[in-house]
């Protein structure tokens, strides 16, 4: 599969949200879709990017935008995540990977020597004609809601 690149269409999709059954990106075309890929609920980095993005909530509201994290954890890890932090976003769970491939996020990483199949942490942005406007590769977790708020402030000033 061809890497994903701005301008291209995002890959459709219809997962299991941690509360409200099946969602499809194809549910907000009249939004802009903040679409996070992080590995693994409760860790310290994934919690991180998801309080910020919590935090942030009502700015990307504001802007018209949705967010919505994806993991390849079950949906009932996401409840307990959800709940445990308060997170007012929807998580998607991705058990078989298939969306994580299709957005080339499921790569080989490798740590202390070890190799191994994760998530790249990565957001796309994602227009309201449904396709990518912008793509974080390589995310730090502490502040990359800031990052994202001024990508979306900056697209919604030139009118996209």
């Amino acid at each position: 599969m061809n890497k994903l690149k701005p301008g291209d269409p995002a890959p459709d999709f219809s997962l299991p949200g941690h509360h409200r059954g099946l969602v499809s990106i194809t549910d907000f075309r009249d939004k802009i879709i903040v679409l996070y890929f992080y590995p693994k609920d409760d860790t310290p980095g994934c919690t991180k990017e998801a309080c910020g993005f919590r935090d942030a909530f009502d700015t990307f509201k504001k802007r018209k935008a949705v967010v919505l994290g994806v993991s390849p954890d079950t949906v009932e890890k996401h409840e307990k995540f959800a709940g445990k932090y308060q997170l007012p976003f929807i998580l998607l769970s991705d058990e078989n990977k298939d969306v994580c491939r299709a957005y080339g996020v499921w790569v080989r990483k490798s740590m202390y020597g070890r190799s191994y199949m994760g998530v790249a942490r990565t957001t796309f942005i994602i227009g309201r004609d449904g396709r990518i406007e912008h793509i974080f590769e390589k995310v730090k977790p502490q502040g990359h809601e800031q990052d994202v708020e001024a990508f979306l402030k900056q697209m919604l000033k030139n009118g996209r």
